[in-house]
């Protein structure tokens, strides 16, 4: 009787285990310093409208928990639709989509460097 109680408590012990290298092996996200502008404007994407988009190491991304106009005019010169800025964002990648937990724009200086 005693073995098969450390039995099931080894069982659960393992399946607890199991658990938390999941949880937390897919729940790593990363702050990246991106290239970040309008999808279609800047980007030259697929798509039917003006969307927020970021480029991570050479490959874009439409970015989802955060808009194109959650960063000011779109159409500003400064806008996502006329530049191309950069941001720092955290999140992750599922598919062809970026998504955001974070999107911070970084400033330009007086000389325009970042």
């Amino acid at each position: 009787m005693v073995n098969i109680l450390k039995t099931i408590d080894m069982k659960k012990l393992l399946y607890l285990t199991m658990i938390i290298l999941f949880v937390s092996c897919g729940s790593k996200q990363e702050t990246l310093t991106v290239e970040a502008s309008c999808g279609i404007c800047q980007f030259e994407m697929e798509g039917e409208t003006c969307d927020l988009a970021v480029r991570i190491d050479g490959k874009t991304y439409y970015v989802e928990g955060s808009g194109i106009d959650d960063h000011g005019d779109a159409h500003a010169d400064d806008g996502f639709c006329e530049a191309i800025r950069m941001a720092k964002i955290t999140g992750h990648i599922e598919g062809d989509k970026f998504i955001a937990s974070s999107f911070e724009l970084i400033e330009e200086d007086e000389t325009g460097s970042y």
